[in-house]
């Protein structure tokens, strides 16, 4: 067995800013997949764009808006998604008090059918913001799975959820876990073996040589099977506050040849998917 990693630009079509980004490594070779973000309003040339590049994202389902970006709104009719002016809220906690079940699958099936209308059909999914997965109120999570094996996605649901949340689970939620990924399993979704990010700010990190560390350290520590390790790069012009800072650090590190050398020195095969 060997050691393989996917390493994904999220975030394609958040905004100009980023989707430049994301689509610029994508054609430099520099990441292996990506994520779409469909009910933005720049979705609709992100689209455009990665489908001349013979690049088909995953679903990136969105039921958040993002701070520092005027508010998106759903593609279908999700009154418990929403806010009183129609929006999806940029608070996690907001829709994790109120969202519906119903809701969220309707919403997850409008876009995927909205990328399918442009002619890239995902077959795989996962979720901005970690909204399916209950960390912030009610979990969706069992019945994504269930949406997922109806339309033959994989999903971004680590087998080994420790590199990600750094030490073991408190023990409700690794109940949960464990459960989950035997429900993957029955039904047949394909999940990773780990999936890994970077959680820190530019304040605590302090540099970028501090988080080109820690992604090395991430590299080093993939264990056998397929990974993910997920990024987020943009300009840090594209957005607001120290979070560009971060993104734009990230960009930076997708091209280091330093990053690209580790690759090679520990011998990981860069592939797209965990799921062929």
């Amino acid at each position: 067995m060997t050691r393989r990693v996917v390493i994904t630009a999220d975030d394609l079509g958040r905004e100009p800013g980023t989707t430049e980004v994301v689509v610029a490594l994508l054609a430099e070779g520099h990441v292996s997949a990506t994520t779409l973000i469909s009910v933005s309003p720049a979705a609709e040339r992100a689209a455009r764009q990665v489908r001349e590049l013979g690049v088909v994202p995953r679903l990136h389902v969105t039921l958040t808006s993002e701070r520092g970006l005027p508010r998106w709104r759903p593609l279908g009719g999700a009154p418990s998604l929403v806010d009183p002016d129609g929006t999806l809220s940029d608070d996690p906690f907001a829709l994790g008090a109120r969202g519906e079940a119903g809701d969220v699958l309707r919403e997850a099936d409008t876009q995927r059918r909205w990328m399918r209308d442009r002619g890239l059909t995902p077959v795989a999914a996962d979720s901005h913001a970690g909204t399916l997965y209950g960390l912030h109120g009610r979990s969706w999570l069992a019945q994504t799975l269930q949406w997922c094996a109806r339309h033959g996605l994989a999903f971004r649901l680590p087998r080994d959820p420790e590199p990600y949340f750094g030490g073991p689970l408190p023990a409700p939620l690794a109940a949960a876990h464990e459960r989950a990924v035997a429900l993957a399993d029955a039904l047949g979704v394909s999940i990773p073996h780990t999936i890994a990010t970077n959680r820190r700010t530019a304040h605590e990190l302090g540099a970028y040589e501090r988080l080109r560390e820690d992604y090395l350290r991430r590299l080093a520590a993939l264990p056998e099977g397929t990974s993910e390790l997920f990024l987020h790069p943009s300009r840090e012009d594209a957005v607001a506050g120290p979070d560009g800072t971060v993104r734009a650090w990230e960009a930076r590190l997708l091209r280091d040849p330093v990053w690209h050398k580790t690759l090679e020195s520990e011998g990981v095969e860069v592939v797209g998917d965990w799921w062929s």
